[in-house]
């Protein structure tokens, strides 16, 4: 039996399980992050890109055309902010006494992400301050280690579930094996995951799905 609603594949840079392709370009849409190193093994279809607009990683996407021109962000439809630029220049006097060496982490660059997004013919949007806000929240019942940030692949996913959500939409997650940069409190991010699993309200890739779930667009 089929049921309505959307297939919404939120797809992270980390290993994807084989045989995965297919089912992520099924979707009824695509969400993908920075460079998009999920495309491959991970399939190709890519209706929004999410990116980290703040410090060195938004630096390297805008400062040469190799992002820019590339198959997944040609092909999205929308270019997503992560970060809110007010709320990461509040950090930034505090992260200069507990974190000297993360000096350019606050530099905004989301008006470069605007521009081209404008230049090129698709939407820009940026994610609210309030769903970090309410996601660190929500975090902090999950006992996380000293952090920064959460990743912005947790931001992206909380933003969907709390303000791109229908209640008849699917979520589905490839590619977040909860690990990488040392600032993220990546533990407590699988275990808000895997509670939001729990809970019905999204589904890993890998794991096992109702068979009433929609196989495709």
């Amino acid at each position: 039996m089929s049921m309505s609603g959307r297939v919404i594949m939120i797809v992270g840079n980390g290993e994807v399980p084989e045989g995965a392709a297919a089912a992520i370009d099924a979707a009824d849409l695509v969400i993908r992050f920075n460079d998009c190193r999920s495309t491959g093994k991970g399939g190709s279809k890519t209706d929004i890109v999410a990116v980290c607009n703040t410090g060195r990683p938004a630096l390297a996407m805008l400062g040469g055309g190799r992002w820019k021109t590339s198959e997944p962000v040609r092909q999205a439809r929308e270019i997503w902010s992560v970060r809110s630029g007010a709320r990461f220049a509040a950090m930034r006097a505090r992260l200069a006494t507990t974190h000297p060496d993360l000096d350019d982490f606050c530099d905004d660059y989301t008006a470069g992400f605007e521009s081209f997004a404008r230049a090129t013919g698709r939407k820009h949007r940026v994610i609210p301050a309030e769903t970090q806000d309410r996601l660190e929240r929500d975090l902090s019942r999950f006992e996380p280690s000293r952090y920064v940030v959460p990743s912005s692949g947790l931001v992206a996913i909380a933003d969907i579930l709390l303000n791109g959500a229908s209640s008849s939409d699917h979520f589905v997650l490839a590619g977040f094996g909860h690990s990488g940069w040392v600032w993220h409190p990546f533990a407590a991010e699988r275990r808000y995951v895997d509670a939001l699993a729990a809970d019905g309200r999204l589904h890993r890739l890998d794991q096992p799905i109702s068979s009433d779930l929609p196989q495709g667009a």
